[in-house]
Order: structure tokens, then C-alpha cells, then sequence
């Protein structure tokens, strides 16, 4: 526990408690420390662990029995509600959003969703709470380092709450999930980048966040392997993200294709592109890995990889309204190549 003179011992401990309770590092059903033993792990006094075990009552995180001591609340009767958690809110993501509302509407349940801002100790905090609340299922975009949350997956008991990942993961290989091959959506873009122009090729990534991103590093590895095997002649520039890009880039490493990966950034891209006089498609080609509304709407309309969001709300729909006996089902997603005016 973390030692902070400005907020009272009685609600640190409390909240060292709460975030065990909520990460299910103390399962539904165990029993939670005694005030004794509050009193003798934390040095504290009698009325402090008594507080402690009063506000964790009053939350509903602990039920007393009297003559057998307090235990963790068991979880609630499950309700017609799923929710949705993501580490930030782009395009992308709210067009999966779209789509998976439009299955619950479907099933006349109602969806939820929440941010954590690629907090991976908000992200488990979150769905513990859904799980300890009775959501019938809890549908999850991983955190950027999902080293950061494997262990609390793998130890997780849902108990009747269905719990989904999707989109992508590099650490829930033992887990529920819908999510889309990434690998093979680069080597539909590159095929498309390799055949319109013969200038070299850019991938600019979205790093916003600080810390490790798996997600993007197995993008960036994919575009950088698949271009050696497929156009080992071509050199294959990287951005972190838009802001990386340049006119001098663009012209000193001879860039004929770019990889964009997020439609608000291809736009961004596009815009610079015809800013700086380049011709769109004829001297320079992009794609944008997303489809949304944004990259079809926008004037000229932006080359895809499709994600397939709606594919991807059906199976996750699916793996939750499955009563079969299996435990484990996993779908992977083949995104699709939309060949549009860049």
C-alpha cells in the first residue's frame, strides 16, 4: 500500500482493499481480513480497521456473518446488460460500438460503455465491477501492453458473466475472443501499395500513449516483414505517428505508398499530401486501416482495410448467447481490402 500523509490511513486502506476486491485478487465468496488481522497487517488501530470494514459494507463489496467473520459479496443476479471497455474512444471504436449495439438491439439487451484511458488497472477494476454487478457479459478492447493485465485474465473467475475480447489481443490466447488478423489485413494493404506505385513505402502509426504499444509493434513488424518478402526492393520507412510526416520525408526517401492506421489520421495524411501538391493516387497511394464514415465520405474517398467491425459484433454476440458446454471459443476476423480513389 502506498503511503500518502494527505488522505487518512482508514481510506487508504479501504481503497487497498476495494481494488483487491475489484481485480478479484479476493474472489466472491472469501473471506476478507478480520478486523484483528487489519489491525495487526496494517499497524493500525481497532476503530480504523472497524471504519475500513464499515465503508467496504456500505459499498456492498463485504457481507458480515456473525460468529464466522466477514466475506466478499457474491455476484449479483445477472441482467440483461453488456458492457463495452476500450482504452480510448476513435473512429474505430466507434464504429465497433455501433455495431454491437445494433446486435444488442437485436436481443433486446442494452450495452454500456466506458473508457479506461489505457489504464490497465482501470480496465481491471472495470470489468470485475461488471462481473461482481451481474452483467451478463462484458466485451473488452485490451489495454496497449497487455503483459500488463495477463496475469489478472488468466486468474479471472467470471463466474455467469461472459467475458469477450475483441478487436485484437497478443496475451489472451487462453480466452474468449473475437478479434481480427491484423497480420493479413498489412499484407492485403501492401499488396495494394506494391501494384500502384513503384516509389517505396511509409507506415504511419498512431503511438499517442506512453509506454509499450504490442498492438503497434506487431503492426510495425508485419509491415516491415511482409514488404521483405514480398518487395524486398522497395525500403520501408516508419512515423510513430502523423505528426512524423513530411514533405522532405516523403521526397528524400522516394515514398510512393503509405499505411495509415486510423482513418482521423489518413485524413490528416490525405490533407498534407494534396496540401504539398502530390497527385492522389498517381504519385503517392494510401490506405487507411479502419472503413469508417470518415475514409468513404471524405472527397476523394480513402483506399481501406475493412476491419470488418459488424462480422466481429456478430461472433461476439455469438460466443455470448452460446449456452454450450465448450469454455473456450475464439474467432478471428479476415479484414477485407476496399479499393476506393487513393
Amino acid at each position: 500500500m502506498q503511503k500518502d500523509s494527505s488522505i487518512p490511513i482508514y481510506k487508504k486502506l479501504t481503497e487497498y482493499y476495494r481494488n483487491r476486491i475489484l481485480t478479484q485478487e479476493l474472489s466472491p465468496g472469501n473471506k476478507i481480513d478480520s478486523i484483528n488481522r487489519i489491525m495487526e497487517r496494517h499497524k493500525v488501530s481497532r476503530e480504523t480497521a472497524k471504519q475500513v470494514q464499515e465503508l467496504l459494507r456500505r459499498e456492498n463489496l463485504i457481507v458480515s456473518i456473525p460468529g464466522k467473520g466477514s466475506f466478499i459479496t457474491s455476484q449479483a443476479p445477472l441482467k440483461k446488460t453488456w458492457g463495452f471497455i476500450a482504452p480510448t474512444f476513435t473512429s474505430n471504436i466507434e464504429n465497433l460500438i455501433l455495431h454491437l449495439e445494433s446486435e444488442t438491439t437485436k436481443l433486446k439487451k442494452k450495452l454500456i460503455h466506458y473508457l479506461t484511458y489505457n489504464d490497465p488497472a482501470e480496465e481491471a477494476k472495470l470489468v470485475g465491477s461488471m462481473i461482481r454487478d451481474g452483467f451478463e457479459a462484458v466485451i473488452v478492447v485490451p489495454n496497449s501492453n497487455e503483459s500488463l493485465t495477463a496475469d489478472f485474465y488468466r486468474n479471472l473467475i467470471p463466474g455467469r458473466t461472459k467475458v469477450i475480447l475483441t478487436d485484437h489481443t497478443m496475451a489472451g490466447s487462453w480466452f474468449n475472443y473475437a478479434i481480427q488478423s491484423y497480420d493479413l489485413g498489412i499484407r492485403r494493404a501492401l499488396d495494394y501499395l506494391a501494384h500502384s506505385n513503384a516509389g517505396n513505402l511509409l507506415l504511419v502509426k498512431n503511438d499517442i500513449w506512453k509506454g509499450r504499444n504490442l498492438l503497434n509493434e506487431l503492426i510495425e513488424q508485419s509491415f516491415k516483414e511482409i514488404a521483405e518478402e514480398k518487395i524486398p526492393d522497395r525500403k520501408v520507412q516508419v512515423v510513430s505517428n502523423v505528426r512524423g510526416l513530411s514533405l522532405e520525408l516523403i521526397e528524400r526517401e522516394n515514398i510512393g505508398g503509405i499505411l495509415s492506421c486510423s482513418d482521423i489520421d489518413s485524413i490528416k495524411v490525405l490533407g498534407r499530401i494534396k496540401k504539398w501538391g502530390i497527385k492522389i493516387p498517381e504519385e503517392v497511394s494510401l490506405v487507411s486501416y479502419g472503413n469508417t464514415e470518415l475514409t468513404e465520405f471524405f472527397e476523394p474517398s480513402i483506399t481501406v482495410v475493412d476491419s470488418c467491425y459488424g462480422e466481429m459484433a456478430r461472433h461476439t454476440a455469438l460466443l455470448i448467447e452460446n449456452t454450450g458446454e465448450e469454455i473456450n471459443k475464439q474467432f478471428v476476423i479476415q479484414p477485407k481490402l476496399i479499393i476506393r480513389n487513393t
